[in-house]
């Protein structure tokens, strides 16, 4: 459903279970690996351990190239971004970046966004948190990186509060027919903002 819709992007991790491995199997088996924008990242201590995440995320995704890597959660951050830049230079990332999902971190993500080298920050924004607006989405435009906003839908809170409340007829003037759009609109409609990943398991939400 996410490629028959002409989304792109699949985020993933080593931690999140199997999902890099099946990712691997079901775009090999599509034949959709040049059809999508694939992230991945590493979250694990030291270079060497780095380098072996790298090349297993590449040998599960069954990819040659990983369109983004990213720093999962700030673990180690100077260590693999540095990494990660000679394995851009050399063409198995085409692009570099650091994640963090908690607002209590977005300090320490601006600390990294201004010290370090990077293409991409991925972070948490929402209507209901909009923190990511003082410094943050400021700080990715002024330097040129682009920003994956991930629990845009507030980990399914947000739909929670509205689900038994009738969708306001200027939704449609906005191009929406669900509260799900409009929120996923609020946070796509910021200048600074690239992509949202609001994740989910249904194909139905999926195609919403």
């Amino acid at each position: 459903t996410l490629l028959d819709e002409g989304a792109t992007l699949i985020d993933t991790a080593p931690s999140y279970s199997q999902a890099e491995e099946i990712t691997g199997q079901i775009l090999t088996n599509l034949d959709a690996r040049k059809k999508t924008f694939l992230a991945t990242k590493v979250r694990i201590q030291g270079k060497d351990n780095g380098i072996s995440s790298f090349n297993e995320s590449l040998a599960k995704l069954k990819a040659d190239q990983i369109d983004l890597m990213q720093v999962h959660n700030l673990v180690d951050t100077a260590t693999h971004l540095a990494t990660m830049r000679e394995w851009k230079q050399a063409g198995k990332f085409r692009y570099i970046g650091v994640t963090h999902w908690q607002t209590s971190q977005h300090q320490a993500l601006a600390d990294a966004m201004a010290k370090e080298e990077m293409d991409f920050v991925q972070l948490n924004y929402s209507v209901d948190d909009r923190n990511a607006e003082k410094r943050l989405l400021p700080l990715a435009q002024d330097k040129g990186i682009a920003v994956m906003i991930n629990v845009p839908l507030g980990r399914g809170k947000l739909l929670s509060a509205v689900k038994d409340k009738p969708l306001p007829d200027w939704a449609k003037e906005m191009g929406c027919t669900s509260f799900a759009q409009m929120l996923l609109k609020f946070v796509i409609s910021h200048p600074a903002v690239t992509v949202a990943i609001p994740a989910t398991s249904k194909a139905k939400h999926m195609a919403d």
